[in-house]
């Protein structure tokens, strides 16, 4: 009996001791997703709303700009040459970059000029040469909201690495709000995969569903959307690139063995157009000088029409003797008939025989490389006006989850401090959890990075200074 009783006290000990484990890890994961949440819930509405505004891009700018962008439909359209011809009559001193064909009978040409160092867009007639007028590429509406949706406007680098860094924690708010969601002993739907709605009564229940149940269904599409947003990012796309590039295949000439023939320069891609994403670090290519003359525009858009690249797409200019023509076909910047995000494409031609001596396709994309380009079509809308309006409401709902976890917050908070949840006693950490916060932190370096520093920030001067350490708790 005795033997008995001494195996009992030992289970109930063993049971009590895990039971405390459990409830020291939920109030250790509880205080990351409360840290995390306040500190980046003002960066993550801003994002949001530029982001929701950056989504209908194209018809902002139809709208903006139409006295640029359309034209009276005549009868015959002059040649790409002479449109350019005459742009060159009216900026005798610039350089020209680029061009984009008139993608409709009623829709102008558009080239691309350098002047004093910036670039501008001249826009002309395509049926009579007629300048309609010019853009300053870096002065339209859409790349100011661009830029302040990346953080290059208001911080640079640092601002990129701000929004990264907040796009990271987001996807650990994800996962941490999961597990405090997860329901263990609740057995009803309302609360857990129906909100308890009470409108004259919106206390902490009401913001608590409408914060953790609007999450959890909405969980899958904002990961997805996070992990395409990342892939612009300066440090983790610069790794995600570094992984897919190198199993996308090699893009090559019109011939298997012409991917041998062409020299190349170290120049990406993304230096010289602004292509897809797949094919940003697509090494440039050079041409071969053999004293003839570049050949014109007319004649690469031929090559252009001759490789099946739909309308919409863009030419930049070879820049230097032994620089390519680059068409780029980016489905992003087509409207209002916008192909689908498997038309994208990029060749680069040799200025001299019009040779295709890169051609980079869908076909051509890894299964890596598809499913990241599919997962940054989704996150700019691009499969047509109905899934714009899901990304607003996508949008709409990350707003809808921030602002309903600041209330609770608010509602909890005591008077006089931060209010976050307590640190459980002689709580160790678990191995799992350091492993967990290992691996993150070399998945997310820029949250390795910052979990180092609060650790830093925490034990050197929080818990050296009593008022901060009893406000912070």
């Amino acid at each position: 009996m005795e033997f008995e009783r001494i195996d009992a006290v030992a289970k109930d000990s063993k049971a009590f001791t895990d039971k405390q484990t459990k409830a020291s890890l939920y109030k250790t994961v509880w205080r990351w997703h409360f840290y995390a949440g306040i500190f980046f819930a003002p960066l993550i509405i801003f994002l949001s709303i530029t982001g929701g505004i950056y989504l209908f891009k194209p018809q902002i700018e139809n709208y903006m700009y139409h006295d640029l962008y359309y034209v009276q439909q005549g009868q015959q359209k002059i040649s790409s040459t002479e449109q350019i011809h005459e742009v060159k009559k009216n900026y005798p001193h610039a350089k020209i970059t680029g061009f984009t064909p008139s993608v409709a009978p009623d829709r102008s040409s558009e080239v691309e000029i350098m002047v004093n160092g910036k670039s501008i867009s001249v826009f002309v007639n395509p049926y009579n040469g007629d300048i309609i007028g010019k853009l300053n590429e870096n002065a339209r509406f859409m790349a100011w909201v661009k830029d302040l949706h990346n953080g290059e406007l208001w911080g640079g680098t640092i601002g990129n690495w701000l929004v990264e860094l907040s796009a990271c924690w987001f996807i650990i708010l994800i996962i941490t709000g999961v597990y405090l969601w997860w329901p263990r002993n609740r057995k009803s739907l309302f609360g857990t995969l129906i909100p308890r709605i009470n409108l004259s009564k919106r206390n902490r229940t009401f913001w608590r569903d409408m914060h953790a149940v609007t999450a959890i269904w909405l969980s899958l599409f904002i990961v997805v959307q996070l992990f395409s947003g990342l892939m612009w990012s300066g440090v983790w796309g610069s790794m995600a690139h570094r992984i897919v590039d190198p199993i996308s295949g090699n893009p090559e000439g019109d011939q298997p063995w012409e991917k041998y023939a062409f020299p190349k320069s170290t120049i990406p891609t993304k230096e010289i157009a602004d292509v897809p994403w797949a094919a940003e670090n697509l090494p440039v290519p050079e041409s071969s000088p053999n004293g003839v003359k570049t050949i014109s525009v007319d004649k690469v858009m031929q090559i252009a029409e001759k490789n099946n690249v739909q309308p919409g797409y863009r030419i930049a200019f070879p820049d230097g003797e032994t620089g390519v023509y680059t068409i780029f076909l980016d489905p992003a910047d087509v409207y209002p008939n916008r192909p689908l995000p498997w038309a994208q494409q990029t060749l680069h031609i040799d200025q001299y025989s019009g040779k295709v001596l890169a051609k980079f396709a869908w076909s051509d994309y890894g299964a890596l490389g598809k499913l990241i380009s599919l997962g940054i079509a989704f996150h700019q809308g691009e499969f047509g006006f109905i899934s714009q309006l899901f990304m607003l409401a996508l949008t709409i709902g990350i707003i809808m989850i921030v602002v309903s976890g600041v209330i609770m917050w608010w509602k909890r908070k005591p008077k006089g401090k931060l209010g976050a949840p307590a640190l459980p006693e002689n709580f160790k950490m678990l191995k799992g959890v350091a492993v967990i916060v290992i691996v993150l932190g070399l998945f997310f370096p820029l949250v390795g990075a910052s979990l180092l520093i609060v650790w830093v920030l925490d034990y050197f001067v929080i818990k050296r200074i009593p008022i901060a350490k009893q406000w912070i708790g």
